[in-house]
């Protein structure tokens, strides 16, 4: 029972933390340094607003609607009318995606609704972590860069040329002859968290805690990601060719006699795998049993960033192939639900691993395997892609395994008098 006291005291300390909610939202947005690094910047600019999507998933009121709206006009006018920060376009999708962090948290914190507050939280948490690992990539990268002056794009170079088919350059000049195609593809690039929000939160609406494991598996994503970045660092045929890309490519005759050796480049050593395409995969494969909408939302993100990471030059093919298996591991890692102990798991956690590591070494030690033959590079890439679904499509059943033995766990009560289960229906 609640004394008197207790009441205003709860309330007291909702608003000490409600106005330190609001300053540090405030200290975040007003500040300059932070505006010219990041809300202004494209990539995060949309993680930012990617936020409203959880937020309008969780609360879809027309309330929630208009607080978002005046909380994003109110900060623009302080930004630009007050503090004169030049007017910039990204700058409108940060702040929107500011103000749905801050009505999130205030509504749980003044909400007494327990279920709502717990929704809320769910949603407002796992965005800010993602928004923040987003923010601190850069800097991970800088330090990437740091520790490995040289890369061994050389050693990717001879791969993609070992196809026979220059698909990098094929892709660039795509990109510069069809306009469409470059703009759709680049703003599905650089929108990567709408896939991300649009999944999670069609999963925490569906399956409320259950929808964890994706969150987690976007979370750890990028910081193990960059591990692999230092295990073979890259930067992609953009950085390597810079204004050769893409009408000048390497000449298919001489990649055979190509000399493979580590050489300095400047740019961020995030090439393989590509994260973008191991998020989007992860999207796509945790869109299962959501809308077709959602479901046909995360394809079409999956099948342009396929566009996009190849035409803006910042990966090469084999890039993409890795990312399965890489994914894989990811999802494998992720999934708590189900033990260690369920052989399904586990094969799919090693297989993600060992593959993605037998690619790296292969393909820093044994180049000369893929010119065999251009059979062997393309068998090994397709047979890398299916028996990654394949492993997957098991993975996917097993959680479904358990899914169902916790419905029907909870389906069950305990007889006071026996304490055995018994039907819940039985009286």
């Amino acid at each position: 029972m609640q004394t008197p006291m207790a009441i205003p005291m709860n309330r007291i300390l909702r608003a000490i933390i409600t106005l330190l909610v609001i300053g540090c939202a405030a200290a975040f947005t007003f500040s300059a340094s932070l505006y010219t690094e990041a809300l202004v910047d494209a990539v995060f600019a949309l993680a930012l607003a990617s936020v409203v999507i959880l937020h309008l998933r969780v609360r879809p009121e027309w309330s929630d609607v208009f607080l978002v709206l005046a909380g994003t006009v109110s900060l623009a006018t302080i930004d630009f009318r007050v503090l004169h920060y030049s007017a910039k376009i990204m700058a409108w999708f940060s702040f929107a995606g500011v103000s749905s962090f801050l009505i999130m948290a205030i509504r749980a914190l003044w909400t007494d609704d327990r279920t709502r507050r717990n929704m809320l939280i769910y949603a407002w948490v796992p965005a800010a972590l993602f928004v923040a690992s987003d923010y601190f990539a850069s800097t991970m990268l800088q330090w990437t860069a740091a520790a490995h002056p040289r890369t061994l794009d050389l050693y990717l170079l001879s791969f993609d040329y070992s196809l026979r088919v220059e698909l990098v350059f094929i892709a660039g000049r795509m990109f510069a002859l069809y306009s469409w195609l470059h703009i759709t593809s680049l703003l599905v690039y650089v929108g990567l968290a709408i896939p991300i929000s649009l999944v999670y939160a069609g999963r925490l609406i569906r399956f409320k805690e259950k929808s964890f494991p994706s969150m987690l598996a976007f979370l750890i994503t990028g910081p193990v990601g960059i591990l692999f970045y230092n295990l073979f660092p890259a930067c992609g045929p953009r950085a390597l060719f810079q204004q050769g890309f893409p009408f000048r490519p390497f000449p298919m005759d001489q990649a055979p006699r190509l000399l493979l050796e580590p050489m300095a480049i400047v740019g961020a050593r995030n090439a393989i795998p590509s994260l973008h395409m191991a998020w989007v995969l992860l999207a796509w494969w945790y869109s299962r049993g959501l809308s077709w909408l959602e479901r046909l939302i995360a394809f079409c993100f999956l099948a342009f960033t396929v566009f996009a990471t190849l035409g803006t030059g910042e990966h090469w093919f084999v890039d993409l192939i890795v990312a399965f298996p890489f994914a894989l591991m990811i999802q494998a890692a992720c999934a708590y639900p189900i033990s260690w102990r369920d052989s399904k798991r586990l094969a799919a956690f090693f297989f993600g691993l060992v593959v993605t590591l037998a690619w790296l070494i292969t393909l820093r030690y044994g180049a000369s395997l893929f010119w065999t033959s251009p059979v062997v590079p393309w068998a090994l890439a397709a047979a890398t892609v299916v028996l990654t679904s394949l492993r997957q499509a098991k993975l996917d059943h097993a959680a479904d395994a358990t899914n169902g033995a916790d419905h029907r766990l909870g389906d069950a009560v305990v007889s006071p008098r026996s304490e055995m289960p018994v039907a819940a229906n039985q009286t």
